[in-house]
């Protein structure tokens, strides 16, 4: 066995152009329905996190003077990321549906043309 051929034509494999696949392209395509939704679920979802720790931080007076006031801004501004937070998820559901709405049908024609071969 010659590993010195086996080795040559790997690396050569990697530099000659690749063939489009179709389920790439399936792929492609049901990453590119669910990518809004993901980037949105964990960019409001950090938000909201931050928020939350941030008005506990207040509430407990770790951030601020410790008066009423800085203790009622902080519970404000937790219950607006405890908010937050819990409507992330149904968020980001209706962002997949509109997604899979979009992209249905194309995934679909895609995936029996797959299965059909």
């Amino acid at each position: 066995m010659n590993t010195d051929k086996i080795i040559a034509e790997k690396i050569a494999s990697e530099y000659a152009p690749k063939k489009a696949n179709k389920l790439i392209a399936l792929k492609k395509l049901d990453r590119k329905a669910k990518q809004t939704a993901n980037i949105f679920a964990y960019t409001f979802g950090i938000i909201c996190s931050l928020l939350l720790g941030t008005g506990m931080s207040f509430a407990m007076s770790v951030i601020g003077d410790g008066e009423l006031k800085s203790i009622i801004i902080g519970i404000v501004i937790g219950l607006v990321g405890i908010f937050g937070v819990s409507i992330n998820y149904f968020i980001y559901k209706k962002l997949i549906e509109k997604g899979k709405i979009k992209y249905g049908n194309d995934i679909i024609a895609l995936a029996k043309e797959i299965s059909n071969e």
